[in-house]
């Protein structure tokens, strides 16, 4: 009797094999691909009791300028329909507030750090990659090039190719960290951007920021918040996000992280099969911290389902064809 052929799903079962979902950023290498992302797990000590860090592949922290922020008035924050509004202002402690109050906290993690840096010039982005080059033992920097919330600075540089070629060139030549640009969702085409910031250095991006945004309680007349516009994340931006992220990995060949609107691991493999190589949770880490913990596991549960061993059988996979 000829023996039937063994699926590969069917095969893996049988074996119990497990996937391997490690990933390399550059020369940075996380145990799996599920980060948070930036504004949403305040410096982890924040979260440090609510789940296992170490479990992640990385943390990444709240921005961090040259100097203490303040930050913007309240309200800062509103929900809204599949989402919410947040205009923080980027509030900080500067380099030396983080590294006395944080750092010898996050030291001690055994997962890579990934800090979140910004600037109002040049200089300044590239003065916080040598502070913290000099720190050591930082996993990588991101750099924030597109927040919407703050009124110089940031946004300026995510949405002007030339602003962002040196904003990454001068970094680059100020560390040889692990560099990841966060771009900006807000231009017509991102594959330039994307191109300009691989061309100029960065080992990775970011896809994507928060989307400028309103809302008005209509019995007082007042926007909700006191910026009056913010940054809108959450499941709301989702589809726009995934198109992207696609639109980024046809235009560069570095690693893509993407973000916006991940709830489970079916959002992030959305996220994997777009092109991007890892992916950061945000807004779910407000209403359900284990989010990113839940992720990791359906997105292993996933592979061994369908006999998968590595990411890379994921990433970029979608088919364009019926």
């Amino acid at each position: 009797m000829r023996a039937e052929t063994q699926s590969p799903e069917s095969r893996a079962v049988e074996e119990g094999l497990e996937p391997d979902l490690s990933v390399s950023i550059g020369k940075l290498t996380l145990q799996n691909p599920v980060t948070v992302a930036s504004g949403t797990f305040g410096y982890g000590v924040e979260y440090a009791q609510l789940l296992d860090l170490n479990q992640l592949g990385a943390v990444v922290v709240k921005g961090i300028r040259l100097n203490p922020v303040p930050g913007n008035p309240t309200p800062r924050t509103a929900e809204v329909t599949s989402g919410m509004l947040n205009a923080i202002g980027l509030q900080g402690p500067g380099v030396d507030g983080f590294i006395q109050k944080y750092w010898p906290f996050l030291s001690t993690l055994k997962v890579p750090v990934i800090i979140n840096i910004w600037g109002t010039t040049v200089e300044e982005y590239a003065e916080v990659v040598r502070r913290f080059d000099a720190l050591g033992g930082v996993g990588a920097l991101e750099l924030n090039v597109s927040c919407p919330n703050i009124k110089e600075g940031g946004a300026q540089f995510g949405t002007d190719c030339n602003l962002l070629g040196q904003v990454v060139a001068a970094c680059r030549r100020a560390t040889t960290l692990p560099l990841i640009t966060k771009m900006s969702p807000n231009v017509v085409n991102i594959a330039p951007y994307a191109k300009a910031a691989e061309d100029a250095g960065s080992d990775a991006l970011a896809v994507t920021n928060s989307y400028p945004a309103m809302a008005i309680d209509i019995e007082t007349r007042r926007p909700k918040l006191a910026n009056i516009t913010g940054g809108l994340t959450g499941p709301c931006i989702k589809p726009i996000a995934i198109k992207l992220v696609w639109e980024a990995a046809r235009a560069v060949k570095i690693p893509i992280i993407g973000m916006g609107g991940i709830q489970n691991a079916e959002d992030a493999i959305e996220f994997f099969m777009a092109g991007a190589s890892a992916v950061a949770v945000g807004t779910a880490n407000f209403y359900e911290p284990q989010t990113p913990l839940q992720v990791i596991a359906g997105i292993r549960e996933f592979m061994k389902r369908k006999g998968l061993r590595n990411l890379s059988q994921i990433v970029g996979s979608v088919q364009l064809t019926r």
